[in-house]
């Protein structure tokens, strides 16, 4: 089965045919997608508050550092012991750099891009690969990036400042205190901008830690938020759909005929909806008892003076034998008309119910055949009893009389089609025959007596009810073999 085969089945069976099935999958797919957004927003949210706390960190170390430094005949100085004792500490993790511009071409070409070259370090970065290349950024501008050390990572905030640096003053004590205020005043010493970035960096491991730390106790809770959504969605879902359920299995009862009415305590969407279907099962059904009514009138107005004429003297043969037609398709339009095939997506009858009573009343009419019935008690014909009772009657009737000492009578389901085969272990009919014997008027050689009317009886309700009606020869019993087929 390809892939394109797959979706299309999984669609049709999941999402067309099910309304239950589409809210739950609904659900869980809502819970499924939202939930790992709102995991990794709020990851991601944590990884900025941590980044952005480290930067306030090393920014107020930067300060400290900023505070205490001092620049004097082009040199950088600052105390060899800085208040922070992790500056102090040799591989703790926080270092504070200072770099000045270079004017060693030779040592800007082979090491430093940026001119710039470290002029001081804490004692902590002692043993510490010195980077490849340093931030600098604009003058009193800030910079926060990532660099690796030692092919760790490592956060580094930089800090540009520009320092006044004095010059070395020339001349002796004695000379300066000879020269007059004026001289000392227009001789101050002169300066030069001294300009410096300083760089706090810290190692990255420990914010890692603390961010796969929490990575993985959200995702737990998440795990756990997400079973306790799903189970109260599903549990949700089927009390909100639990009037459906019962409305489904009410007209399940209709169907197999073990009710006639649908109750109407449902939600006000589906009140309506039963209180409809009700009306039309009430109509249905007096409309039907009405007809069967009218219909067995009729009946009994014309048998009466048919049977009147029968019993007439001197009647030509020729006269009976039109009486007798007549009877006979009086009997078969009325069993046509009587039929329940029309409406028989509200009816319902065990089948065992109906071959049980047909095979009682076969034993006492024929008990020199023994009748072997193996029926499926859970199988539901889905249609009128009465209707059953004589497509299966006629059959068997006929198969009673055609048989020599057996009958077998086989009522199973597969699913979709209700099956019933009747088998005799009589003559068989032949292959010509077989199409005949259903039309009206017409009966095998097998059959001793009757008119030949019940074959084509059975065939027209089989037929109105969608069904099929076969004639084969009986592997088992070596005679002829009947097969129904009827959609469940």
């Amino acid at each position: 089965m390809t892939n394109n085969a797959i979706k299309t089945w999984l669609a049709e069976s999941i999402f067309s045919r099910s309304l239950k099935a589409r809210l739950i999958v609904s659900a869980l797919l809502f819970v499924l997608l939202l939930l790992p957004v709102i995991g990794f927003a709020l990851n991601d949210a944590f990884k900025e508050q941590m980044l952005a706390s480290a930067k306030e960190e090393l920014s107020a170390y930067m300060y400290s550092v900023l505070a205490i430094t001092e620049v004097e005949q082009g040199q950088v100085l600052l105390p060899e012991v800085l208040l922070e004792n992790r500056f102090n500490l040799i591989n703790s993790g926080l270092y504070a750099l200072v770099s000045a511009p270079s004017n060693d071409d030779k040592l800007d070409q082979l090491l430093l891009r940026h001119k710039q070259h470290i002029v001081w370090s804490s004692a902590s970065f002692q043993g510490q690969e010195k980077p490849y290349r340093l931030p600098k950024p604009a003058m009193g501008q800030m910079d926060f990036a990532e660099i690796q050390i030692n092919n760790k990572p490592h956060l580094i905030f930089s800090f540009s400042a520009n320092f006044a640096s004095h010059a070395a003053i020339s001349g002796s004590a004695s000379e300066a205190e000879s020269s007059s205020p004026e001289a000392n005043s227009s001789s101050a010493n002169p300066t030069s901008n001294f300009p410096v970035t300083i760089h706090i960096i810290k190692d990255k491991r420990a914010l890692l830690i603390q961010i796969n730390a929490f990575t993985s106790k959200l995702w737990n809770w998440l795990w756990v938020i997400l079973v306790v959504l799903l189970g109260l969605q599903l549990s949700w879902l089927l009390w909100t759909l639990k009037p459906l359920a019962r409305f489904t299995d009410e007209l399940n009862r209709v169907e197999q005929g073990q009710g006639t009415q649908l109750s109407q305590d449902y939600p006000q969407e589906l009140n309506v909806v039963a209180k409809q279907l009700n009306g039309l099962l009430r109509n249905e059904q007096n409309q039907r008892q009405r007809y069967r009514n009218a219909l067995a009138d009729l009946a009994h107005s014309l048998k009466t003076p048919l049977a009147i004429i029968q019993t007439q003297q001197g009647l030509s043969p020729s006269s009976q034998e039109q009486v007798a037609n007549i009877n006979r398709i009086i009997s078969y339009q009325l069993r046509r008309a009587q039929s329940a095939a029309g409406s028989a997506w509200h009816l319902g009858v065990q089948a065992e119910k109906v071959t049980s009573k047909l095979c009682r009343t076969l034993n006492k009419i024929y008990p020199h055949i023994d009748i072997h019935c193996h029926v499926d008690q859970q199988v539901i014909f889905r249609g009128d009893e009465g209707d059953l009772t004589e497509m299966l009657g006629n059959v068997l009737d006929n198969a009673c009389k055609a048989a020599k000492h057996q009958l077998r009578l086989t009522v199973l389901s597969t699913g979709d089609q209700v099956i019933i085969h009747v088998e005799d272990d009589g003559k068989g009919i032949s292959q010509e025959k077989q199409q005949g014997i259903f039309e009206r008027g017409v009966r095998a050689d097998t059959y001793a007596q009757g008119h030949g009317i019940g074959l084509a009886i059975s065939l027209d309700l089989v037929t109105s009810y969608q069904g099929q009606l076969s004639i084969t020869e009986s592997a088992h019993l070596g005679g002829a073999k009947f097969s129904f087929i009827f959609p469940n």
